[in-house]
């Protein structure tokens, strides 16, 4: 158990809480929170200031491979717990209209807009908050059946902005205006600008954009004549045969990949299909630097769990081969094998 803290300050109580998370002490997390509220800290800034970057430590840490996916998943859980025990001591009444908060399709990293729901909600919204990985049909089937004021959609990974648009178009079809945020976006917000919507970088931010209707909907449309080379559609048909053939040259090249248990297996192609991914993610948006910044991070993922940074290497290049009559992703493919390449990269330690 954590010793307790009599600070009234979520940045002195911040050790305290992430011992607790540390510690899987559901008990001790949600009662450094509520000591919190009971000294005066509003309810807000207890979420802002101690919940969330409490999290993205937690981020961090598996990130640099000092915990495991179990207790990254503990600690998130008891994140939740906070969050919720943090919404039911303050219990806001509504005095504004709905607002319908989700998480992209596919996109499961729901704690980040869990906290942009309770922040809305403290500000007088009624919230609806659908959670993780919402399909965007049953999106639009919620807002025909429920008036909403609007909607904010959330993204963690860039991978999912061509889903991202989707979802934007189908909300606006509906004639409900859209706030998006997460790093899914960009950390500058410009996939969001390049998709035609209005970004938030933080919760605050959202709750300003959401009461102000006339800025919510005065955005320049997307910007996307890029697609008109069909280089995006065809890359995402052709996403399973890249990945077996990468597998196939990995374990022709790489003799160790063929005594792979099926966990590590599975894991590889997993990375294998994220790589396509976050490609055909670039393509869409027209921008290198969505992939090359994703490669950086594998390789940094990846060599921290003691996987050589030249396995991303030989599939850039195998990618890079497969595509040649690609002109866009070719030049993307070979901006990320200069990132493997460049002195003082993680990729060459």
């Amino acid at each position: 158990m954590t010793a307790p803290t009599t600070q009234a300050d979520p940045a002195q109580a911040y050790h305290e809480f992430l011992d607790a998370l540390e510690e899987a002490d559901e008990y001790g997390a949600i009662d450094v929170a509520v000591r919190l509220l009971d000294a005066g800290v509003p309810a807000e800034r207890v979420l802002l200031d101690l919940v969330a970057p409490a999290q993205s430590e937690v981020g961090e840490r598996w990130a640099r491979n000092e915990w495991s996916v179990a207790q990254e998943h503990a600690a998130t859980h008891i994140s939740e717990r906070v969050v919720a025990a943090v919404a039911a001591h303050a219990n806001p009444r509504p005095t504004r209209g709905r607002v319908v908060v989700a998480c992209m399709d596919g996109e499961w990293h729901a704690l980040p807009p869990r906290l942009v729901a309770e922040v809305l909600r403290l500000r007088g919204w009624q919230v609806t908050f659908l959670g993780a990985s919402v399909p965007a049909a049953h999106l639009v089937s919620y807002l025909h059946r429920h008036d909403a004021h609007a909607v904010a959609l959330a993204c963690a990974l860039p991978m999912r902005l061509p889903y991202a648009h989707r979802m934007i178009e189908a909300c606006r079809r509906s004639d409900v205006p859209v706030v998006v945020g997460g790093r899914g976006f960009g950390d500058d917000g410009r996939w969001a600008r390049t998709l035609g919507v209005a970004w938030a970088p933080d919760a605050p931010s959202a709750a300003d954009l959401v009461a102000d209707e006339r800025a919510l909907r005065r955005v320049r449309p997307a910007e996307l004549p890029h697609l008109a080379d069909d280089e995006y559609a065809s890359l995402v048909k052709r996403r399973g045969e890249l990945i077996d053939s990468a597998l196939a040259d990995l374990r022709e090249r790489v003799p160790s990949v063929r005594d792979y248990t099926p966990a590590q297996l599975d894991s590889t192609v997993s990375d294998l299909g994220y790589i396509v991914d976050f490609l055909a993610a670039a393509l869409y948006v027209d921008d290198s630097s969505l992939f090359t910044d994703f490669v950086g991070w594998l390789v940094e993922i990846l060599t921290s769990r003691g996987v050589p940074a030249a396995a991303v290497g030989l599939t850039l290049g195998h990618y890079h081969r497969q595509l040649r009559d690609f002109p866009r992703a070719a030049r993307f493919l070979a901006l990320g094998e200069t990132v493997l390449a460049a002195p003082g990269d993680p990729a060459r330690r």
